[in-house]
């Protein structure tokens, strides 16, 4: 088992097995993906080009589409463009060696759900697919989040442990809620720059880990037991400890 597969094996109820589709001309890069994507228990196929990808992306029998942007036959942005046009939802993770911004915006413009630059850490990829499909499955508006005897009003933007009312900063609050809609998962720093702070600040600085700090103390200081977790060399994970045994 990968490093990657062993860190994630140990979340909060392994995520249920997925059928995923890499569309991939890298064969070496496809192989790396399917194996990483196998150990964890999911179904993945694989498409060498975008013409076969589109094809098979078309029966919607897949949680999530892994898609590289430059393809042979047919490209990755005009493949989700197509998939979105004829009514296919499923989520879609961009690989792609092109990283700035304004391709990060192109794809995601087409349809993408989510943007990872080549050569994935392998760890971040499958976070990222779980991610996905979790959010999926949630479905319709989510308005309250609860993790253990954490609770989120999404509306009253309020939170509260142990019916203890808990006062966070704006910026917390997006961060405690990005944490407990990925409950049990690994979430690594580079999902917390771009879901949380949109890419707004120098990502060599320690700003996360100030905010986590912060966080932790507020909700975790006057409690018995701990719920956000520090996963060394991965990112972070909130739920009961039992959980990420």
């Amino acid at each position: 088992m990968t490093a990657a597969a062993e860190v994630l094996a140990g979340g909060a109820g392994s995520p249920a097995p997925l059928r995923v589709l890499v569309v991939e001309d890298d064969s070496q890069m496809a192989g790396r993906l399917t194996r990483a994507l196998r150990e964890q228990g999911h179904d993945c196929d694989t498409a060498a080009d975008g013409a076969a990808g589109d094809r098979m992306a078309r029966d919607g029998s897949y949680d999530v589409l892994v898609v590289d942007r430059m393809l042979p036959e047919r490209d990755g942005i005009s493949l989700v463009k197509g998939l979105r046009e004829a009514g296919i939802q499923t989520p879609v993770l961009f690989l792609s060696a092109l990283g700035d911004t304004v391709h990060r915006v192109e794809g995601l413009r087409a349809g993408g759900d989510d943007y990872l630059v080549k050569p994935p850490e392998l760890i971040e990829l499958l976070a990222r697919v779980d991610a996905l499909a979790r959010r999926r499955e949630t479905g319709g508006v989510q308005t309250r989040l609860v993790v253990a005897d954490l609770e989120m009003d999404l509306l009253a933007r309020t939170v509260t442990r142990a019916g203890q009312r808990i006062d966070l900063q704006p910026r917390e609050f997006r961060l405690l809620e990005f944490l407990m809609r990925n409950a049990g998962r690994v979430v690594t720093r580079t999902m917390l720059l771009e879901k949380v702070w949109d890419y707004h600040f120098d990502p060599m600085t320690n700003v996360i880990d100030v905010h986590i700090s912060r966080l932790r103390s507020k909700i975790d200081r006057e409690f018995d037991v701990s719920l956000l977790q520090t996963v060394r060399g991965a990112g972070y994970r909130i739920g009961a400890p039992d959980e990420g045994a």
